[in-house]
């Protein structure tokens, strides 16, 4: 692509590099020039533009950018994605419903590398995604890009962004209770936004005592495709009422205590073929806490082991609070 400055009288079939103000009339930059903008020009006096000229070889920004989303969703129905139309070569891949977002990460910087001018911008791993949230956008900076570029990049990152939707439809909460404990209203409708969001329906809701005895009855007999259990005390322990009451029940638990704050004291297992979950007690208010990551992998059938919560430390701080002491602040620790 050349770019740089010419006569007006020299510069139609160019592509305006930045916009001009011409009498009352304003020529937006990216504009086609045609024998009638530079009319206007001349009549208001100028005498130069800066324009960007394509070369043999070249791909027009809208065109590559449209190029490059076909090759990172090429099935986007498929995917669960939508694509807009190209404009001042940008495209954008929208969610068409609720979901997480699954990215090859390698691929993608591979496709990053390829030319400076070639871009593509998404959400982070995994993100819960809402219906026409933005789960990626690609853009071509200039106004055009060697069409061998754009054919490179489309090759190294095929099928490189999907939104995996909900597999499962339906979860059950039981709530364990203690005399004086928080009030389980406010939990349970936080812990029902969450399921809503996720395009699933909270179809059974079990208070309890908090006794081991109690709790593994109702995990046997609790409704829905993925069991929650909310204690009125918090799980201190993987030996604590509530991963006891699972492997009382016949279940097992994978992984007690995860590196995301808020959201330490979560515990995530599986009772035949239902997976269970030990929600923290932030998951009582709606904020961000990293319940919200289990769940979200959980419901979209994506694999979420205890290595796999491991691995959610960089990154898993959440939320810092100025007013929360370190541990032995004023102690001279």
């Amino acid at each position: 692509m050349k770019f740089g400055p010419v006569p007006v009288s020299e510069a139609a079939g160019a592509i305006l590099a930045h916009s001009v103000k011409a009498g009352d009339q304003k020529l937006r930059k990216g504009l086609e020039l045609t024998n009638q903008h530079i009319s206007v020009l001349e009549k208001a006096g100028h005498s130069e533009v800066i324009v960007a000229r394509l070369e043999p070889g070249d791909c027009h920004e809208d065109e590559a950018a449209r190029m490059l989303a076909a090759a990172l969703a090429p099935e986007p129905a498929q995917v669960n994605l939508r694509v807009t139309e190209p404009f001042t070569g940008r495209v954008n891949l929208l969610a068409d419903g609720p979901g997480v977002v699954v990215l090859n990460t390698a691929a993608l910087q591979r496709f990053n590398l390829v030319n400076p001018m070639i871009t593509v911008a998404t959400v982070p791993q995994y993100q819960q995604m809402g219906a026409g949230g933005m789960v990626a956008t690609i853009k071509v900076i200039s106004y055009a890009v060697p069409g061998s570029d754009v054919m490179h990049a489309a090759r190294l990152a095929q099928d490189s962004i999907r939104l995996a939707a909900p597999v499962h439809r339906t979860a059950g909460l039981i709530v364990t209770d203690i005399p004086g404990g928080p009030p389980n209203e406010k939990g349970i409708a936080a812990i029902r936004g969450r399921v809503e969001a996720l395009g699933m329906d909270l179809s059974d809701i079990k208070i309890v005592p908090h006794r081991v005895d109690e709790l593994a009855a109702a995990v046997s007999d609790l409704q829905g495709d993925v069991a929650m259990i909310l204690t009125g005390s918090a799980t201190s322990d993987e030996n604590d009422v509530a991963p006891s009451a699972v492997r009382a029940a016949g279940g097992f638990v994978d992984r007690f205590g995860m590196p995301v704050d808020p959201g330490n004291l979560l515990f995530i297992g599986a009772l035949e073929n239902k997976p269970v979950i030990g929600l923290p007690g932030c998951a009582r208010s709606p904020a961000l806490n990293g319940a919200d990551w289990v769940l979200s992998r959980v419901a979209c059938g994506i694999a979420t082991t205890g290595e796999d919560i491991a691995g959610m430390g960089v990154g898993g701080l959440l939320k810092e609070i100025p007013t929360r002491p370190q541990p032995r602040a004023g102690k001279g620790k």
